[in-house]
């Protein structure tokens, strides 16, 4: 299967195990210049070395993702939170 665009969402939001972090340093390597990525993650990177448990597979995984790409930082407060607190705030004012 060559989807011609990849999209990871999350990066990060769980640690990975060694040979999970390897499996997705073999996907991007074989993307690399060849298929689109995009991918989501509440990391910075910088805490990426944490994320895949180790420092030079986290740099070497960023260094292809990084190479052609462009970074969309998206600042703010999270959506699901944000409506979640809404339905509850409604929910106490009616009981």
């Amino acid at each position: 299967l060559r989807p011609s665009v990849l999209v990871v969402d999350e990066v990060g939001y769980q640690p990975l195990e060694r040979a999970e972090a390897n499996l997705v340093f073999q996907v991007i390597s074989k993307r690399y210049e060849k298929g689109s990525i995009i991918l989501t993650s509440n990391k910075t990177f910088g805490e990426w070395g944490q994320v895949f448990g180790d420092e030079v597979l986290a740099t070497a995984i960023l260094d292809r993702l990084l190479h052609h790409c462009e970074v969309v930082p998206i600042n703010g407060n999270s959506y699901r939170l944000k409506n979640r607190l809404r339905a509850i705030e409604r929910d106490t004012d009616v009981a």
